[in-house]
């Protein structure tokens, strides 16, 4: 181990090396002069700042611009805009209610008198010389609140043969607040675009909800399932044919009395469907006006998560029978 260190000493301390060395320090020491040099000229940095509400009234609710952020573009030295971007809780600037607030449930707050805020709390060598939107703009109500269903908007395409079977939401509703006009428009709320495939297990995401201008919504977000299963085409057998709009004292018979149901569906719905689950009807008054010895048969009740469903057949052999009294 010695002859180990004292083989990497002559290395670093030969001359050869050692020359080496001083040129890393003054370029090391160069380097960091460059960047107090650089660092202590002007920059301009557009920079995200939160804004909050005061004196708004009990029964005010802001339906924007609440938690909104306005992008302020500030000048000032290099090594405090570096400090004060990655400040991790920015201070926000706070807006009068009252001061802005118009009688039609919208207030606007110019764009100098948001620069005057900023500065107001910059450092003294700071200045925000310019802000987007121009204008901040924001709407309020006195609490008119309304209930909204939710759905999800986007490509949600599992891996073949799976198929969504159902899809859940958490909650399934939310509340908004809005101006009477607004709220009567909007009857239902959709999530931001999501992109979800090739999967085949369910899945279950959190997704944010679409903003709508001069709107809030609580909650913002929501959760959802989408539930997965695989494909197969599957028949239902002995499902009974019942006769409809007969006349007291007939009974309709027919031959077959009972017809199977093919159609398409999920493994786990499949498990659970029984031939109560459909309903095949022949219609006495087709009957009535038709001579031909067959009858139509239709299929008026079915299970809704189930595709391309079909029957063994449409007609039928019948007769009708004339009850003792």
């Amino acid at each position: 181990m010695g002859d180990f260190f004292n083989t990497l000493r002559r290395f670093l301390f030969g001359w050869a090396n050692r020359e080496f060395l001083i040129f890393l320090v003054f370029l090391v020491v160069a380097g960091i002069f460059w960047l107090l040099t650089t660092l202590n000229e002007d920059f301009e940095q557009e920079m995200k700042i939160p804004v909050r509400f005061v004196n708004v009234p009990k029964d005010v609710v802001i339906t924007s611009g609440e938690e909104d952020t306005l992008r302020v573009t500030i000048r000032d030295k290099g090594i405090s805009l570096i400090t004060y971007l990655y400040r991790r809780n920015k201070k926000p600037i706070t807006i009068d209610f009252h001061r802005y607030a118009d009688d039609n449930g919208k207030g606007m707050i110019p764009g100098s008198d948001i620069l005057r805020l900023v500065n107001a709390q910059l450092p003294a060598s700071a200045k925000a010389i310019s802000v987007k939107p121009e204008t901040e703009v924001f709407f309020y109500n006195n609490g008119e609140k309304k209930k909204i269903p939710v759905s999800y908007q986007g490509k949600v395409v599992p891996d073949r043969p799976y198929f969504i079977s159902n899809i859940e939401y958490l909650p399934d509703s939310i509340t908004i607040y809005a101006n009477e006009d607004k709220m009567d428009s909007i009857t239902k709320v959709y999530t931001e675009a999501l992109m979800l495939t090739d999967f085949r297990d369910s899945v279950e995401v959190k997704a944010r909800l679409q903003k709508i201008e001069g709107v809030k919504m609580v909650p913002d977000a929501v959760t959802i399932r989408f539930l997965t299963d695989m494909l197969t085409e599957v028949t239902i057998d002995d499902v009974p044919v019942k006769g409809i709009n007969m006349p007291e004292g007939k009974k309709l018979r027919t031959f077959p009395a009972k017809i199977s149901v093919s159609f398409v569906t999920g493994m786990k719905n499949y498990q659970h469907m029984s031939p109560n689950d459909f309903l095949i009807v022949a219609d006495y008054n087709e009957l009535n006006a038709d001579t031909s010895a067959q009858c139509n048969v239709y299929l008026r009740l079915q299970p809704t998560n189930i595709q391309r469903v079909r029957l063994a057949t449409d007609k039928v052999d019948y007769l009708i029978e004339e009850l003792q009294p």
